[in-house]
């Protein structure tokens, strides 16, 4: 292995753009100290996490199931 490597000369991956988009997204204080508590305890970050979370729901087509309280 070499001590150092030059990527002066490297490029840019032209696809990476297309695989993640920044959104604003509004979580409860609860989710993200689930998620920040299992990144401390993985060592994986907890923005990771949640999309793993989320590819996982979409991947497997999972459907939320809702129960509204009746009045």
């Amino acid at each position: 292995m070499k001590k150092e490597y030059d990527f002066s000369k490297s490029v840019k991956n032209p696809y990476a753009k297309h695989l993640k988009r920044q959104v604003t997204l509004r979580l409860g204080v609860d989710v993200i100290d689930y998620f920040k508590n299992l990144s401390e305890q993985t060592g994986v970050p907890y923005q990771n996490l949640i999309n793993l979370y989320l590819q996982d729901c979409a991947h497997s087509q999972k459907k939320l199931k809702l129960y509204w309280a009746s009045k």
